[in-house]
């Protein structure tokens, strides 16, 4: 006997795609690295557009409340630092978020100054005209950029010389930063009316070919806005796709027509699109720092009905019916075939919460649609579409 499943979770959304390319399947056994942004949606609360890739400070250091027990002696034995409180007890001064931003204006490119493999150093001035270097941990796994900074620290605390760098103050940034679901929730169809536009609403078709997270940019109040156009392509109204020889894009969002024919049309977006949704509801990278495809990652997870470890550890309250709206468009846009994919209108309708493209054809049979969707679905207000659903529910 099958074991009842909850009514309300996603089971089975990439069914569908799991049967099309069930060869790309990847263990769901391997242990999941800390969901922390890492350069995508990092929360910046500034009047200008920042890129999402800014959203939070890349001059700061995470530190999780998930810290090893070593981890946490020597945050206390060498500075003093208790981990519960996020303090440190040292005669450094410790800078805001808001500070760093304001002294780099918002580390601008322009005030990048060097860089290494998981550091970046820009060029500040604090508010008391003091002009200083501050450096920014951008890579690594947690653990390793907390031995790594409490060592930097060791060393700079004890150095004092006209000729050698003084440490004046350090910015740790904690969990508080992370983008809560309703934003989440807004930038995801905020994107999606954005890539409407521009396949549907302007005079001729226009495909991005380079949706992801760094180019999504978020004005003070989190609407979403796209950017980087440099790999865009006019679609004339008579062709179906592009052919394209020459292999432009980012890996983690390319779909599999485009990687095996160079195939380009409104389903390149779409698929990358449904690649930016899985970011959005679990915090991870499209490609994290192994080259793990995201994608590739959460399918079976998805398979399993394990939602609770796809979803961010990090978003605390979030609504069940957006979850399940979102879920459910990124499991179509990511189909392997992209004749199945939606078009982007069709996202947002599903994303606001019509189903309408759903009841409307015999193609899709998600399992996540008659788990989650079951009753809203049985109300159909045409007696034609509810009987197409009761043939395949």
């Amino acid at each position: 006997m099958k074991e009842k499943l909850d009514s309300s979770s996603p089971t089975g959304i990439l069914e569908d795609y799991f049967r099309s390319s069930g060869s790309e399947s990847t263990s769901s056994g391997e242990p999941k690295p800390p969901a922390f942004w890492h350069g995508i949606f990092k929360l910046v609360r500034s009047k200008s557009s920042k890129p999402v890739s800014k959203l939070h400070p890349r001059s700061v250091l995470n530190l999780s409340k998930r810290l090893s027990n070593s981890m946490r002696e020597s945050l206390h034995l060498h500075f003093g630092f208790d981990s519960n409180v996020g303090s440190f007890n040292s005669p450094w001064k410790n800078f805001t978020l808001r500070d760093l931003q304001a002294a780099t204006n918002y580390f601008s490119h322009e005030n990048l100054i060097g860089k290494g493999g998981y550091a970046e150093v820009y060029r500040g001035c604090l508010k008391n005209g003091q002009v200083v270097a501050i450096k920014t941990l951008t890579r690594g796994k947690l653990e390793e950029n907390i031995g790594d900074f409490l060592l930097e620290l060791g060393i700079m605390a004890h150095v004092n010389h006209p000729n050698t760098a003084k440490l004046i103050g350090y910015g740790i940034q904690g969990l508080k930063e992370k983008l809560e679901w309703d934003i989440r929730y807004k930038i995801a169809i905020g994107t999606a009316k954005g890539l409407r536009y521009l396949h549907q609403g302007c005079q001729r078709r226009i495909i991005h070919r380079d949706i992801k997270a760094a180019n999504i940019l978020l004005t003070e109040d989190f609407e979403p806005q796209i950017c980087d156009f440099g790999l865009a392509k006019w679609l004339p109204k008579q062709w179906t796709h592009h052919i394209v020889s020459k292999f432009e894009g980012t890996f983690g969002y390319l779909p599999p027509e485009y990687l095996s024919h160079g195939i380009v049309d409104e389903k390149t977006d779409v698929f990358a699109f449904g690649v930016l949704l899985l970011e959005l509801v679990t915090g991870r990278r499209a490609l994290d720092y192994s080259q793990q495809s995201l994608v590739l990652w959460a399918k079976p997870l998805l398979k399993k009905n394990n939602v609770r470890e796809v979803v961010d550890p990090f978003i605390t309250n979030y609504n069940s019916r957006q979850m399940n709206l979102v879920l459910l468009s990124a499991s179509l846009c990511i189909q392997h075939s992209s004749i199945r994919r939606p078009c982007m209108s069709q996202v947002v309708q599903i994303l606001s919460g019509d189903l309408s493209y759903v009841r409307g054809t015999r193609k899709i049979q998600i399992p996540f649609l008659r788990k989650a969707f079951r009753e809203e679905l049985m109300r159909a207000e045409q007696p034609r579409l509810r009987d197409v659903l009761l043939e395949h529910l």
